[in-house]
């Protein structure tokens, strides 16, 4: 049986390697921030919400989530502001009782591995995703077409889907890949296909 750990249910999905960055306020979270700065590792799950909202409680939520590694907590005005940077996958095995945070007992899912014959994927995966970044142009959220990726082959894949112009729902997908190789193809594939459909839209309003 694994160690009951805290969990943040949220909108949107964390990968590996990525930042997340929270304003936290409801008294059961500071609890939970509370607790978990006390621990060895300040670490929190962070999981997708299947109905529901963030705040309140009562939603439901997906079990694939990613393990969050807090690297930053500072007062702002009236709320926390905390940052902290996905690590590793997890499945949750059980829900417990919420007292007074959500908690789950979790499996780590296995650690993607990189093999040299991906290269050629990885740097046809970046063009991609990067091309249809810049073709949308900033927008709340979006990332800067060329941002610096990491120099970790695993990480730089973890960036690139992350970056890539997809739903919530897409972004589970992907956090659920069995293999580097099936991320970086449904990545690859999810973002030409977004970049048809927004191609097709703009042709179809200029048509009018």
């Amino acid at each position: 049986m694994s160690e009951p750990l805290p969990m943040f249910p949220l909108g949107t999905v964390l990968f590996p390697a990525m930042p997340l960055a929270l304003r936290i306020f409801e008294p059961r979270y500071v609890a939970m921030l509370t607790e978990v700065l006390q621990g060895d590792v300040p670490e929190l799950g962070v999981v997708l919400i299947e109905r529901g909202l963030e705040s309140g409680g009562g939603d439901q939520r997906f079990s694939t989530g990613t393990m969050a590694r807090v690297v930053q907590v500072e007062p702002q005005d009236g709320v926390i502001g905390l940052v902290a940077v996905g690590t590793r996958r997890v499945e949750v095995t059980r829900w417990l009782p919420e007292d007074p945070y959500p908690r789950a007992e979790v499996e780590d899912l296995e650690l993607l591995a990189w093999d040299d014959s991906l290269e050629g994927l990885l740097t046809e995966t970046e063009a991609v995703v990067r091309a249809e970044v810049a073709a949308r142009g900033d927008g709340p959220g979006a990332w800067p077409a060329d941002v610096e990726l990491s120099a970790e082959t695993v990480a730089s894949a973890w960036q690139l889907a992350a970056m890539a112009p997809l739903g919530p729902l897409d972004q589970l997908g992907l956090l659920r890949s069995a293999s580097l190789e099936e991320l970086l193809t449904s990545v690859l594939r999810a973002t030409t296909e977004a970049a048809e459909v927004r191609q097709a839209w703009g042709t179809g309003r200029d048509g009018l």
